[in-house]
C-alpha cells in the first residue's frame, strides 16, 4: 500500500523510484539508456502539491527528446528524469487550487511521487471517463487526431482517407473520425491482428499489413481505386512514398509523426515529393498538437461526447508496474501495442 502523505512517505522510508536518462541512444534505444534511481523528497512549500503517479504515458515523440538535436521541444538532460504525460493523484497539498484527493494531468517526471508547483497541471474528472483515457483519446493522442484530421485534412463525405500507424493511439481515432465524416477509410498497420481489428471493430473499409505486403504500391492502388484525398501520416518512409503516388487533385497531407526515421543514424533518403505536390496542387503540412492549444477544451468536450455516445471506440495496451516503463517505451518501435500504450503505476486512493 502507498503512503498517503509526505510525512508517511518519509516516516516509513519508502523509496521514491525515478527513471533518468542515463545516455543518449545511437540508433534504436535500449534499456541501457535508462537508469532506475531512488530520489529523496523534501517538505512541501506554499502552493505546492505532492503527486502520486497513477498512469504514465509513453509516446513516440519522446524518442526525439532523447536526442540533443534541436527540435520543437527541449531535449531530455543526461542524469535527469524522463518527463511525459502523467495522470496523478494529489496526496498532500499546500495549494488552494489542488486539494488533497484531486486528480490531475500534466507533464511530469517518471517518478512514483513528485512535488509540483501546480503550474501546467489540469484537473480531470474520474467520473467522466476512465483516468487512462485522459492520456489517450481525451488527451494528447485524441487531440492530435482531432486537429490533424479535421483542421488540416478537412475530410468531406465520399472522400478517401488513408492513415498510417492506423492501429496506434492516434491512428485509431483518425480513422473513426473520418468514418464519422462519411469517408472511405484505409489503414496501414503492422500485423494481421491489427488489420482485423481496424476492419472488424473500428469499421475501416480496408487495411493493409505493410510487413507482409510484397508490393505496397499495388496494395494501395487496390485499396484506393478512387485515389487518396486525405493522408494522415504517422510514420513516413516507404509507406508514405506509396500513398503519395495515389493522391488526388487538391489532396491534403497532415504530417503528424515520422517514426520510420526516429532511430536513423544518417539522413534518410527517398523520393522527391515536390513534383507530386505541384502536379496535384496538394497541401502537405506538418503540425504539433500544441499549435492548437487554445482549442483543447473544445476538442476534449467533443471527443468525450462521441465516446459517451459510442461513436468512438478506444483500445489501450496497459503495462502494470512502474518498472515496466522502459520496456513499454521500447515496445512503441516494435509494434507491441494496439491503441494507446501506457503504464499503470497505482490505483486511485490506494
Amino acid at each position: 500500500m502507498y503512503p498517503h502523505s509526505l510525512t508517511d512517505l518519509l516516516y516509513y522510508k519508502i523509496m521514491n523510484k525515478t527513471y533518468i536518462l542515463e545516455s543518449r541512444p545511437v540508433g534504436a534505444p535500449t534499456t541501457e539508456n535508462f537508469k532506475l534511481t531512488d530520489t529523496e523528497l523534501r517538505d512541501l512549500q506554499d502552493g505546492e502539491v505532492l503527486l502520486k503517479a497513477l498512469y504514465i504515458s509513453v509516446d513516440p515523440y519522446m524518442r526525439g527528446r532523447m536526442s540533443d538535436a534541436k527540435s520543437y521541444v527541449a531535449p531530455y538532460e543526461i542524469g535527469k528524469p524522463i518527463v511525459g504525460g502523467v495522470v496523478a493523484e494529489v496526496v498532500e497539498s499546500r495549494s488552494s487550487l489542488y486539494p488533497k484527493g484531486a486528480v490531475v494531468i500534466g507533464g511530469l517526471p517518471w517518478q512514483q511521487y513528485s512535488i509540483h508547483s501546480g503550474q501546467g497541471l489540469h484537473r480531470v474528472d474520474p467520473d467522466v471517463a476512465p483516468l487512462s483515457y485522459y492520456l489517450g483519446i481525451l488527451g494528447m493522442p485524441g487531440q492530435t487526431a482531432y486537429f490533424g484530421l479535421l483542421h488540416i485534412g478537412k475530410p468531406k463525405a465520399g472522400e478517401t482517407v488513408v492513415v498510417s500507424g492506423a492501429a496506434g493511439a492516434v491512428g485509431t481515432v483518425v480513422g473513426q473520425l473520418a468514418k464519422l465524416k462519411g469517408c472511405r477509410v484505409v489503414g496501414v498497420a503492422g500485423s494481421d491482428e491489427k488489420v482485423a481489428y481496424l476492419k472488424d471493430q473500428l469499421g475501416f473499409d480496408e487495411a493493409i499489413n505493410y510487413k507482409t505486403t510484397p508490393d505496397l504500391n499495388a496494395a494501395m492502388a487496390q485499396a484506393c481505386p478512387n485515389g487518396v484525398d486525405v493522408y494522415f501520416d504517422n510514420v513516413g518512409g516507404p509507406i508514405s512514398d506509396a500513398v503519395l503516388l495515389f493522391i488526388n487533385k487538391f489532396a491534403r497531407i497532415a504530417i503528424c509523426g515520422q517514426i520510420a526515421y526516429y532511430n536513423n543514424t544518417a539522413p534518410a533518403t527517398g523520393m522527391r515529393v515536390e513534383p507530386i505536390l505541384l502536379k496535384k496542387s496538394a497541401l502537405m503540412k506538418g503540425f504539433i498538437v500544441s499549435d492548437f492549444a487554445s482549442e483543447f477544451g473544445t476538442a476534449t468536450k467533443e471527443l468525450a461526447t462521441w465516446v459517451r455516445e459510442g461513436k468512438l471506440q478506444y483500445q489501450e495496451t496497459v503495462k502494470e508496474g512502474f518498472e515496466q516503463l522502459p520496456e513499454a517505451f521500447l515496445g512503441l518501435f516494435t509494434g507491441d501495442n494496439t491503441g494507446k500504450l501506457l503504464v499503470k503505476v497505482a490505483d486511485l486512493g490506494s
